[in-house]
């Protein structure tokens, strides 16, 4: 008796807020709670999103929009499609199962890793690229073999090019004339025409450690250059890059999967270990002539980029190790260098894909060099003398230039942030310097283009938060009017969504206490008992990248259901990411853990101050890669405003990441001893944890090894705390195919739900 007059007792303050309860449950408008919107209708099939096409490419002489798109029978199986620019529905181009039929695509070690290097997910076709310039021929790689897929009136020609599964060709490249075909084979380069002549090695010292033709896994991961070799414009040489991984340290892999273990070598340069070496040497098709080595500096540490140029000279960019230092070299007829241009950074440079020649102006009595840099504070183009190297500046904008979209003979078109790097808009120049805006419109949008080769028809795609992608076609004529070439067409349940979405924006500040920091805030649409609600913050904090800006969010169904669910939620960048000015992306410069985790610590603080409902005793963070790190970091402190975190594939310790990325901003580790890396260790902090954590990561993941993981968990283990633990078998750095995709959100928003809920 007693017992349950003190039960009663304790419930009386309560009982005010359950009887307003069910209220405040009617009160909840109709829109804010779909019943419809749940995790299995958002991972299921059809795609709530639609089935959008991924990377699309515009032909070279303007004719076809085409691009990868999921299969209706199965998402997780991509499709060759194309859009005819001149009007048409899209199509079906080709698909695996009219190559190979029903028989499975089987990929080798390497090439999986190689679609890993370029983010391309999903089985089917994975990759192609257009032949030539007539915008008839099509290439593409499929089990082990080539393809070429033809396109005229009738339905698409497909032709068998090479018939060896057993040994794959890779990395397939058409002469500019589209009579030839290269690619690497057996780690050797080989030649062949497309008019049915058989195959010819060109080199012949292909091992398991040295290649030709063939981007090292350092290029592809950390420069973002996939190619090992460039046909010359008169189709008569090749420039290629032979790589020597000898020296690369041998990391084993147990790639744990349902169906058992395989141990995995992988050559795998950390921070501090030797890198790959690489020379680049130029091929006679002929072979009339020995092939040319072209001789780089000593401190010559890495080819960011390559080509040629128009009149048959090689070039080279490349980099010092610390990658302060970067040099354009261009080599003569004798293999000899001149520098053209020279850039230094106090902290790094930043490599792009904006070089080009301008062949209607003469600098020197050669066309002038387009190229970016950072030297005004942000990233601008400029014009250089090939000869002289000088250097003017062609565009001042008031935010960095995101990249050069095509260059014609009287003009150019780039992409520019706006909005305090929120936005991005495209301008038009002449070589005068003066820039206009292309489609002036309304404010928080985000536009990117592709050009055609003459840069004289645009494809225009457009989103913001309420308008999912739409892709005009825009001649530049000044006169034509825009035309719909394809439009995003996601469940009306995700427009409706989009419609009510009401976004907001709180004005945080850095650590600094006046940098302002790029934040969107999304209030939940579900009343929560007593008046205050959770919050889950999302941000990455890593360099080179962004996440909080104006275009349309291909998770929006998902951050909708954690409003329906009762949380707010907040993406934030902090100093450190891209799209800013010099001195906001340079944050990070020997500084990983540091300044990104004071703003993030102070925006939270900032949230919970500038809106009273925000209970700042249940916000938590969800990161992955470097947001994991970020994740960890911001857990492990005793001063953390988070109740919980879930940290995904996350680096724990940065000697065990790569050289390039690493380097780049810590600089050397000296062994582990270095300032930068300790400041940066996680695993000397496992001590502090005092609040629920969730550890998720792939035990295939060749990117952030699952190493990492497994040494926090140690670390954890022996200091005796309690955190939760999520595997994914056979899984590389992203959890791929939508079982397994479904299952992680599942297991987020349930974590979430039982540690910030009342």
């Amino acid at each position: 008796m007693h017992q349950k007059n003190r039960l009663l007792l304790s419930l009386l303050p309560l009982l005010p807020l359950l009887a307003a309860w069910p209220q405040a449950q009617a009160a909840a408008a109709p829109e804010a709670l779909d019943p419809a919107l749940t995790l299995e209708r958002i991972h299921g099939d059809p795609p709530l999103m639609g089935r959008a096409g991924l990377g699309g490419v515009l032909s070279p002489g303007g004719q076809w929009l085409t691009y990868l798109r999921p299969s209706e029978a199965n998402p997780d199986v991509n499709e060759l499609w194309g859009t005819p620019v001149a009007g048409g529905d899209a199509r079906r181009l080709v698909s695996a199962s009219d190559l190979i039929g029903q028989r499975e695509a089987v990929l080798t070690e390497a090439e999986r890793m190689a679609l890993e290097r370029r983010r391309q997910r999903g089985a089917g076709i994975t990759g192609y690229q257009w032949c030539g310039k007539d915008d008839r021929q099509l290439i593409l790689p499929l089990a082990g073999d080539l393809y070429s897929v033809e396109l005229g009136e009738g339905a698409p020609k497909v032709r068998r090019l090479t018939h060896d599964e057993q040994e794959p060709e890779r990395d397939p490249q058409c002469d500019a004339a589209g009579r030839q075909l290269a690619y690497v084979k057996q780690n050797d380069l080989w030649i062949q025409g497309l008019d049915g002549s058989s195959a010819r090695r060109l080199t012949r010292t292909g091992s398991e450690t040295r290649s030709t033709g063939l981007a090292e896994f350092i290029a592809e991961e950390e420069l973002h250059r996939h190619r090992g070799f460039w046909w010359a414009p008169d189709g008569t040489r090749l420039l290629a890059l032979e790589v020597d991984e000898s020296g690369v340290p041998v990391r084993r892999r147990a790639q744990i999967g349902g169906d058992g273990t395989r141990l995995v070598e992988q050559r795998y340069p950390a921070a501090g270990s030797p890198n790959a070496k690489v020379q680049a040497l130029v091929l006679d098709l002929s072979g009339k002539t020995e092939p040319q080595r072209l001789s780089l500096p000593a401190e010559a540490e890495y080819i960011a980029r390559a080509g040629w140029f128009a009149d048959g000279s090689p070039w080279l960019q490349w980099l010092t190790r610390d990658q302060k230092h970067l040099q354009l070299l261009e080599f003569n007829g004798k293999a000899e260098p001149h520098v053209v241009l020279d850039e230094r950074d106090a902290a790094w440079v930043e490599v792009h894909d904006d070089l080009r020649e301008v062949p209607g102006l003469k600098r020197s009595g050669k066309p002038a060099l387009l190229w970016s840099s950072e030297r005004s504070g942000r990233r601008q183009l400029y014009l250089v003398d090939r000869a002289s190297g000088a250097v003017q500046a062609l565009t001042q904008q008031p935010e960095p230039v995101a990249q050069l979209v095509c260059l014609g003979e009287q003009h150019l078109v780039f992409a520019g942030a706006t909005e305090r790097g929120r936005g991005r808009e495209l301008f038009q120049a002449d070589f005068k310097g003066r820039v206009h805006l292309l489609q002036p419109g309304e404010a928080r949008r985000w536009r990117d283009a592709r050009g055609d080769a003459a840069c004289t028809r645009l494809l225009i795609t457009q989103s913001s938060w309420q308008q999912a992608p739409r892709t005009e076609l825009l001649l530049l004529d000044g006169k034509t009017v825009p035309r719909l070439i394809e439009q995003a067409r996601p469940d009306p349940m995700v427009l409706d969504l989009a419609a009510r979405l009401q976004p907001q924006f709180p004005a945080l500040l850095a650590a600094d206490g006046k940098t302002p920091l790029n934040a969107i805030f999304l209030p939940p649409t579900r009343p929560s008992l007593g008046g205050h609600y959770p919050v889950v913050v999302r941000a990455y904090g890593g360099p080179g990248t962004a996440t909080v800006n104006w275009r349309w969010q291909g998770d929006l169904p998902t951050l909708a259901l954690y409003q329906q669910q009762g949380f707010g939620v907040l993406m934030l960048d902090t100093r450190g990411m891209a799209f800013r000015d010099r001195d906001f992306t340079r944050a990070h410069d020997h500084a990983f853990g540091k300044t990104e985790v004071a703003d993030l610590f102070g925006a939270v603080r900032q949230l919970a101050q500038q809106y009273p409902a925000v209970d700042a005793r249940r916000i938590g963070f969800m990161g992955w890669s470097y947001g994991g790190f970020l994740a960890l970091r911001a857990l492990l402190d005793a001063d953390t405003p988070f109740a919980a975190a879930i940290a995904g594939a996350s680096p724990t310790d940065w000697t065990l990441y790569d050289t390039a990325y690493t380097e780049r901003y810590l600089g050397l580790p000296e062994g582990g001893k270095a300032p930068a890396y300790q400041q940066a260790q996680l695993v000397a902090r496992a001590g502090l944890l005092a609040r629920p954590l969730m550890i998720i990561h792939g035990t295939a993941d060749d990117n952030v090894l699952f190493d990492n993981s497994l040494r926090m968990i140690q670390a954890l283990q022996n200091e005796g705390k309690l955190f939760e633990t999520v595997i994914y078998p056979g899984h590389a750095h992203g959890v791929a195919g939508r079982k397994a995709r479904y299952h992680l959100a599942r297991t987020q928003l349930d974590f979430f739900q039982r540690q910030l809920r009342p």
